[in-house]
């Protein structure tokens, strides 16, 4: 019957491979993938390689969707979902390739193939869910999966596709669904032109450029001489330049004493795509908004969150603002009570101005030096990139027994990537991990991890994934290795949790192989931040870059002293934006407003001191424009999680329990997808989570 199918389509196939004949064989997508570990051949793939292989990809699956609709034999769990499920190999392995180069490395002739991609991949997933042949084999498989003999595993990859398919719409009457299609076209080009706005305003349309010596006052040399290489590769010898990227903005809001240039790069920052420019998002916000709202209501939905937050841990949006605002309210004492202490600085000094947002870190520093000694250029010559990196790697090793060896026969995307071929304890083959460091204008601000290939199973063996990890840190300068903050090593040993995750999974279906609840997906990335504050930890990759000095335990001491310093600010400003997404996403109805006023009318409904601003400001808040739209909020649920998880550790009285460890990855990591995340949770833990740990950690209590 499939064969069938194949002939049905064959003259639409046709036409697409004249118009292919040309690239068709030497497009490395259409063959096995002749690299080591079947890593794609990035050293081949040409821009002109992409649209045909996804516009292949599309044909293929279709006809794969046809052979399942047309087959005449009563639904099953084979011949319907487990079809569906082993669906779209060629499309996902192009759409994952092309979307780890346009994140990670775009450019120009990229972002165009990603407008034409994106009509033609949000069509052809609208085809597929609202199929209705295929969603009522789906149904039919549903309705009679307690008495077909499924396991465990097979039930639930039943289940969610079948939730899949009503969320986006399988249910809706012929005329919604074209509405649909034509809501989620619209929202796809919005939510690139969002985006790409972004980038610019980030990386091209803002500079502080300081021909002064005198305006360089305060910083450390290390970030003077990162801002004299970044304007040598602007061709401005003799300059400084700072970007709105932030390892080169926060430190210079941290050091500067001139008042006025912090007040401009911050501005620059906080006002990205909110200047009426050609980059300006606020219309594209509002649309977007709108949009969402109408699709939540078309799909059975009074509101956007509503729809999104449903399927999570926190089930309804009055769940989040109350989690929110249980933890904003002492947050905002704390931070009230720091912003005095810095405003006394201020006096102390001669000051006659008030503290502002763009003062914060400046005076933060003081603070912290006049309470706990301590200066963050003092830590930065201990945190050398790679020592960093190798230490996270010991602390995988100590748990999970994992090892990662450098190779350099990979092909990479860009020449300063590494690439690791990761084992298990046992010299099992278990994934390559690719690490991208530095900052580069052809890279979105920010940090992620993703998968180039996904786990998978064929032929009844699990093939290991391909998994990349992307960060913005300053890059080496003439005289010393790229250096760390303490926040950047947070971040670090962050986006690396969430590789070990992607490392780690173990199961047979692509529908629930590590699929996590938004609101738990941040566990195994924020549980590893915790290694990196602990001592033995910080004291395996906390060597001076010049003397080879191990940190001092006096130095190490300040440090741990002044982990609970700020948390009022980090958590404010957190909890802030997490309140913004939510009302973005509280429309009842599309609305006609200002953005800007919005804006503030929802910061003075939760009375959010001045001093502070939202983490991410609506213009810039690329998070719910992409996959945590209504969930930014997931981090600060999440981190309950991850303080309870290794809170488990801490009362075994040793860090690196390995059988905790194993229970750990065995019911988060490998399994996480088997069963709802609560119930996996408490296979890990033995009892519901607890928030002391993190009200602790943060000194909220």
């Amino acid at each position: 019957m499939r064969k069938l199918t194949m002939l049905l389509i064959l003259p639409v196939f046709l036409f697409s491979a004249c118009k292919q004949r040309v690239t068709e064989s030497t497009n490395p997508f259409f063959s096995e993938y002749n690299t080591p570990f079947g890593v794609p051949p990035f050293d081949k793939i040409d821009t002109s390689h992409y649209l045909p292989a996804i516009e292949k990809g599309i044909v293929e699956q279709q006809a794969e969707i046809d052979a399942i609709v047309n087959n005449t034999e009563a639904p099953t769990f084979e011949n319907t979902i487990l079809a569906y499920d082993k669906s779209g190999n060629l499309l996902g392995k192009v759409s994952r390739a092309f979307g780890t180069v346009n994140e990670a490395n775009t450019s120009s002739a990229l972002q165009a193939i990603n407008r034409k991609i994106a009509p033609k991949t949000t069509k052809h997933r609208d085809n597929i869910s609202l199929n209705e042949k295929l969603f009522q084999r789906i149904k039919s498989v549903y309705d009679n999966r307690e008495t077909i003999n499924l396991d465990a595993d097979q039930k639930r990859v039943v289940e969610k596709y079948y939730e899949d398919f009503t969320r986006n719409g399988a249910n809706l009457n012929d005329a919604d669904k074209v509405k649909l299609r034509g809501l989620n076209q619209r929202l796809s080009a919005l939510s690139i032109k969002f985006n790409e706005n972004i980038l610019a305003e980030t990386n091209t349309n803002f500079k502080l450029v300081v021909d002064k010596v005198e305006d360089l006052a305060g910083l450390p040399q290390g970030i003077i001489d990162a801002a004299a290489e970044e304007a040598k590769s602007d061709s401005l010898v003799g300059k400084w330049v700072f970007t709105l990227q932030k390892p080169s903005m926060i430190p210079f809001l941290q050091y500067a004493n001139n008042r006025n240039l912090r007040e401009k790069i911050y501005r620059g920052y906080f006002m990205r795509s909110n200047n009426n420019d050609k980059f300006d998002n606020k219309d594209t916000l509002l649309n977007i908004a709108n949009l969402r709202v109408e699709r939540a209501n078309l799909l059975g939905y009074k509101t956007y969150a509503e729809y999104a937050i449903s399927k999570n841990m926190a089930k309804t949006p009055e769940n989040v603002y109350k989690f929110l605002t249980d933890i904003f309210v002492p947050a905002q004492e704390i931070a009230k009570k720091d912003c005095e202490d810095m405003q006394k600085i201020i006096e102390k000094e001669g000051g006659k101005f008030k503290v502002e947002s763009w003062d914060w870190w400046y005076y933060g520093e003081k603070l912290k030096k006049e309470k706990f000694n301590l200066d963050e250029s003092e830590l930065k010559p201990f945190f050398v990139l790679g020592n960093v990196r190798d230490g996270m790697f010991w602390v995988a090793n100590k748990l999970y027994g994992l090892t990662f060896t450098k190779k350099t026969d990979i092909p990479v995307y860009a020449p300063e990537v590494e690439t690791y071929e990761v084992k298990e304890a046992n010299g099992q083959y278990a994934g390559i991990l690719y690490m991208d460091f530095y900052t580069r204008s052809s890279k979105r601000p920010g940090a992620w991890c993703g998968a180039i290939r996904d786990q998978a199973y064929e032929n009844g063996k699990r093939v290991p994934p391909i998994v990349s990890m992307v960060c913005n840190f300053p890059k080496p300068t003439a005289d010393a290795p790229a250096l760390l903050t303490w926040d950047d090593v947070h971040t670090m040993f962050h986006e690396f949790g969430h590789a070990l995750h992607n490392l780690s999974i173990d199961g047979k279906y692509d529908r629930t192989a590590g699929s996590l609840p938004r609101d738990m997906v941040e566990l195994p990335s924020q549980i590893m931040e915790n290694w990196a504050a602990v001592p033995e930890v910080i004291k395996h990759y906390g060597i001076h870059y010049k003397t080879g000095e191990v940190i001092p335990d006096e130095l190490l001491g300040r440090l741990q002293k002044s982990m609970v310093f700020n948390q009022g600010f980090v958590t404010v400003e957190y909890v802030a934006a997490s309140i913004l997404d939510l009302d973005w996403h509280s429309f009842t109805e599309p609305k006609k407003i200002d953005v800007n006023t919005f804006e503030k009318e929802s910061m003075d409904k939760i009375k959010l001191m001045k001093e502070i601003l939202p983490r991410y400001r609506s213009t810039y808040f690329g998070h719910i424009i992409g996959g945590y739209s209504a969930g930014y909020y997931v981090y600060l649920w999440a981190a309950v999680l991850d303080s309870d998880a290794f809170q488990a550790f801490v009362n075994s009285g040793d860090i690196f329990n390995k059988e905790i460890a194993a229970k750990f990855r065995k019911y988060i990591l490998t399994e996480g997808g088997t069963d709802e995340g609560m119930v996996q949770y408490k296979k890990f833990r033995g009892q519901d989570p607890s928030n002391e740990p993190l009200l602790k950690k943060r000194g909220l209590k």
